[in-house]
């Protein structure tokens, strides 16, 4: 029975779409997710490890900050603060940088390094992958536990201003937003005026808990001209001046509030040399992290180098700063230097809840989890931890105490960044057999269609130059052809 064109047609190209999605299967590799969704609710944090000690703390620890505001400069290279460019055009977030009460770092940006992206990052902690490229230009509301939703969730006002890439993704979070689409890539002018305007009214009030600027001038000169445009130099110094405006409020209003406030400035990415960004250049992961806090005041001749971190790490830290759950897929870890100035037992609670985390989501994606380093260290962290509790609570001041909260804090420190590192590679691994076997259906079904084109007779009575049965099939070839180029 012979085959007619149409159903040959039919079943190659149903052939080629399973090869593609075969393929595709192992170039966007599943993310490491946890299975306890973020719509469920909240678990209970895990107890304060113990070995005997007649109590623990089972309880979240309380806020580290009365307020926090997010300044997001769009497309903001480290070296555009931490540099020359900074020192020039940005003097006070210099002085806050070398002498001021701050932490400076350099987080990197895994790409892709577009916006959505690295949004979802900074407020997930999860590693997204090259797919959400394609939603970054209409970006779908966010399904993850974020530290938004969990603010969200424990009653806290948020205030956006900026970006609508961030009403998009929270559409019913903020309990006021002003949304400003970055499509208009020559406009650096009235993108940034627009969050602006509202700062004076806003800072004044004392109705909210936290605050979210996105500026996008920068990202749009970046386009328009390059990073060594006169323009950057005049974008800088308006962005500093609003940071200045930002901090000398949150100073002001400290003597109203029990706790103090913490105002963060960061990049989503940075930007390539020739303007754009979207790859792997060092310019366009490295981003400038400062968090600046009346908590971390330094003491004379304290020299703080910016220190290499993962943005990933950012939405850990906000978690524990805001006393909010840590996101539950989040790979990152705790800046530490936030929490180094509270007590011993605060510093221990804020790793273990980390570690927690971290470990429960290693055993929900990776089979042979028990004989990962980093989940080893985490036991034995624990072990050491639930020996400090004890004896803690039997004596409070000792050199003995001090002496093995020191050892449990490093070894937890050392399991914090082993285990992100094994849930961030997990992410990164392609399932090069998916790849390969689709790769082969792909190639193989072209060559059989390219020979039944080229051999098989024409059924119909008029000639081969004129037969429409042919030529249609010869445009689902094409067409075939033309989507396999575009996928590889």
């Amino acid at each position: 029975m012979r085959l007619g064109s149409g159903t040959f047609a039919t079943c190659c190209v149903a052939i080629e779409v399973l090869g593609i999605a075969v393929f595709l299967r192992g170039f966007f590799p599943a993310p490491v997710r946890s299975s306890a969704r973020a719509e469920h609710g909240a678990e209970p944090p895990a107890p304060e490890p113990s070995a005997g000690a007649s109590s623990n703390w089972t309880t979240l620890p309380s806020p580290l900050f009365s307020k926090v505001v997010i300044v997001l400069i769009d497309a903001l290279r480290d070296d555009f603060v931490f540099g020359s460019k900074g020192v020039k055009f940005m003097p006070y977030t210099t002085y806050l940088v070398e002498k001021g009460a701050s932490h400076s770092f350099v987080a990197e940006a895994k790409p892709p390094t577009v916006t959505m992206p690295r949004i979802k990052a900074l407020m997930t902690g999860s590693l997204p992958g090259f797919v959400d490229v394609v939603r970054n230009l209409n970006s779908p509301a966010l399904l993850e536990d974020s530290v938004i939703r969990q603010a969200k969730t424990a009653g806290k006002r948020i205030i956006f201003y900026g970006d609508e890439t961030w009403v998009k993704l929270f559409p019913k979070h903020f309990a006021e937003y002003d949304g400003t689409t970055s499509f208009f890539v020559s406009d650096y002018t009235e993108v940034d005026n627009n969050v602006t305007r509202h700062l004076d009214k806003v800072l004044k009030r004392g109705d909210w808990d936290m605050l979210i600027l996105h500026y996008l001038g920068l990202d749009h000169i970046g386009h328009i001209s390059g990073p060594n445009s006169p323009l950057i130099g005049h974008k800088l110094s308006e962005m500093d001046s609003m940071l200045m405006k930002i901090h000398t409020s949150l100073q002001s209003k400290e003597r109203e509030t029990p706790l103090p406030n913490l105002l963060v400035l960061c990049g989503d990415h940075g930007m390539s040399e020739t303007g754009s960004h979207g790859a792997s250049s060092m310019e366009e992961v490295n981003t400038p992290l400062i968090l600046i806090s009346s908590a971390f005041e330094r003491k004379p001749g304290d020299i703080r180098h910016p220190k290499h971190v993962q943005q990933t790490d950012v939405a850990a830290t906000l978690a524990i700063a805001l006393g909010l759950p840590i996101p539950k897929d989040s790979v990152g870890s705790l800046l530490f230097p936030v929490v180094e100035g509270r007590p011993m037992r605060e510093q221990l609670r804020f790793l273990h809840l980390n570690t927690v985390q971290l470990s429960k989501l290693l055993q929900e994606n990776v089979p042979s989890y028990e004989k990962d380093p980093g989940f080893e260290q985490f036991k034995m962290s624990e072990r050491l931890h639930g020996n400090w509790i004890r004896l803690y609570l039997e004596e409070k001041h000792s050199e003995v105490l001090f002496n093995l909260g020191s050892k449990v804090l490093r070894q937890y420190l050392a399991a914090l960044k082993t285990l992100s590192l094994s849930l961030s590679t997990q992410v990164a691994q392609y399932d090069m057999y998916s790849m390969m076997v689709g790769t082969v259906v792909v190639l193989e079904v072209q060559m059989l269609t390219q020979s039944w084109l080229r051999f098989s007779p024409c059924s119909c009575s008029v000639s081969h130059r004129h037969c429409t049965e042919r030529l249609s099939w010869k445009s689902h070839c094409h067409l075939l052809g033309f989507l396999c180029s575009f996928i590889w």
